[in-house]
């Protein structure tokens, strides 16, 4: 235990300051997301832009690819909560079940495909924990994208497999920023449920 709060404390001493931004923007993006504020998009991209750059210098390809998917999706995320010129905005519900399905195709569809992309050109050391982690993000930052209560579940399976994959890779105050999101994530699951509520017939 000693040797592992060790390494930890010498990986925290180790980060740089791209790393700390990186998390700061990070807590910020999740706290809005719980917050159900539109200006998590903006600061989801400056901390996801930081981010690719220092994934792919430690060989976490998968995650780099997520990190672009992650880009895409919050200007898609951006746009689709918006308010209309002649349309209100996009309330917070519940999954569908073809939202389910699109959302299973993404997560062991996108696993798959990643998985062959790791071994087959690149020398990534973790290709099937780095493609779950990938794929099952994916899947939340979708149903997040569409304001569905179901992406905090998506996003802390992720975040949940993410936490020792960033620890392994000695990105110590990434596995913390991991943690910090695990836990908003959990609250964030029960007042996107309460928002809901008073909508649901």
């Amino acid at each position: 235990m000693q040797s592992w709060i060790a390494l930890f404390i010498d990986q925290v001493k180790a980060t740089t300051l791209l790393e700390w931004l990186a998390v700061i923007f990070g807590v910020a993006e999740v706290i809005l997301a719980k917050a159900n504020k539109v200006w998590l998009y903006p600061t989801g991209i400056v901390a996801t832009l930081i981010s690719i750059y220092l994934l792919l210098n430690i060989g976490l390809y998968a995650e780099c690819l997520l990190n672009g998917y992650y880009i895409v999706m919050s200007f898609y995320g951006w746009y689709y909560w918006i308010k209309k010129r002649d349309q209100p905005a996009v309330k917070v519900s519940y999954a569908n079940r073809q939202e389910w399905i699109i959302t299973l195709l993404i997560v062991f569809g996108g696993w798959g495909v990643l998985y062959l992309v790791l071994v087959s050109f690149t020398p990534s050391t973790v290709p099937v924990w780095d493609a779950w982690v990938s794929s099952t993000a994916w899947a939340g930052m979708w149903l997040l994208a569409r304001r569905k209560i179901e992406n905090w579940v998506l996003l802390n399976v992720s975040n949940l497999f993410a936490i020792p994959l960033f620890y392994h890779k000695n990105l110590a105050m990434f596995a913390v920023l991991t943690v910090i999101l695990f836990i908003v994530a959990v609250f964030g699951y029960f007042e996107w449920r309460k928002i809901a509520e008073p909508l649901t017939p």
